[in-house]
């Protein structure tokens, strides 16, 4: 699926070049040398250039300052060259993320989570769809079951996953329509909630917080989790995995997605449609 959005992406980038002569750009903003970070922006660089569009990465020390952090948005803001704006999280705590969201212009937030463009999504009228949100309901399509009617548990309520992602797929139109339960760390009773899940949304970041006695046949289960756990027989010394005990809930699912390989590219699609979308209406 990321496969083949990437490639729709990349005609419509050849076409704006050819078109009306703009080349998108996106400006990822990386504080810190955090391995995990600096794995994700790279993956989102390369997956630019294999589209055409134009990116870089501005690498700021751990310790700079809000100031320099809002000084290089603002430029990047008033900036012809950069259609789209992310910065990679984590951020150091000093700094709180959704004041930098905050900062960002919402026709460069790609990522969506402006205040503006979450009020926009809100009202059935999005900007950008959030990169996580637009995934996950992409995959259920995908599944040929569309989420009206049905019933869709949530668990996490994240303002960059589980909020945007219930607020996207209660929404009356194509591809939403569902009854959205959001469960999250004061629920209780979970498992009496995902066990009447048709769609399963994980996104909390608990290791096989997920497992098949907590879900029924022919759910749709989709992980949005990462998290990493000890494994002495890995190279690396750990392993990555999701929300979801993946083997039993997989013999219990009509469909699930993998953790790595699931919703990431998924997302770093997304990331590149959103860029495209705001170089475009940059011409309007």
């Amino acid at each position: 699926m990321a496969s083949a959005i990437r490639q729709i992406v990349s005609q419509d980038v050849a076409n704006l070049k050819q078109e009306r002569q703009i080349t998108p750009g996106l400006a990822a903003i990386l504080v810190g040398d955090d391995p995990a970070s600096v794995m994700y922006v790279n993956l989102k660089e390369k997956a630019c250039k294999e589209v055409g569009i134009f990116s870089k990465i501005f690498r700021l020390p751990i310790n700079v300052s809000r100031e320099d952090l809002f000084s290089l948005i603002t430029e990047l803001n008033h900036s012809q060259q950069y259609h789209g704006i992310l910065v990679q999280l984590p951020l150091p705590s000093v700094i709180e993320p959704r004041e930098v969201v905050q900062y960002i212009t919402p026709s460069k937030d790609i990522e969506g989570l402006h205040p503006e463009n979450i009020g926009k999504l809100v009202l059935g009228d999005p900007i950008f769809i959030p990169c996580v949100a637009a995934s996950v309901q992409q995959m259920i399509l995908s599944t040929g079951h569309d989420p009206e009617g049905k019933h869709a548990v949530i668990c996490g309520n994240s303002v960059s996953a589980g909020g945007p992602i219930a607020t996207l797929l209660m929404q009356n139109r194509p591809g939403a329509g569902a009854t959205v339960t959001i469960c999250h760390e004061k629920t209780v009773n979970l498992a009496e909630l995902t066990l009447q899940a048709d769609i399963l949304i994980s996104a909390v970041g608990i290791p096989n917080l997920i497992t098949s006695d907590m879900v029924k046949d022919g759910v749709i289960a989709i992980d949005v989790g990462i998290s990493r756990i000890k494994d002495p027989s890995r190279p690396k010394g750990y392993r990555v995995v999701g929300d979801l005990d993946f083997d039993s809930v997989a013999k219990k699912a009509s469909a699930i997605t993998p953790v790595p390989g699931g919703v990431g590219p998924m997302t770093i699609a997304m990331l590149l449609s959103n860029t495209f979308k705001a170089a475009y209406k940059s011409t309007l």
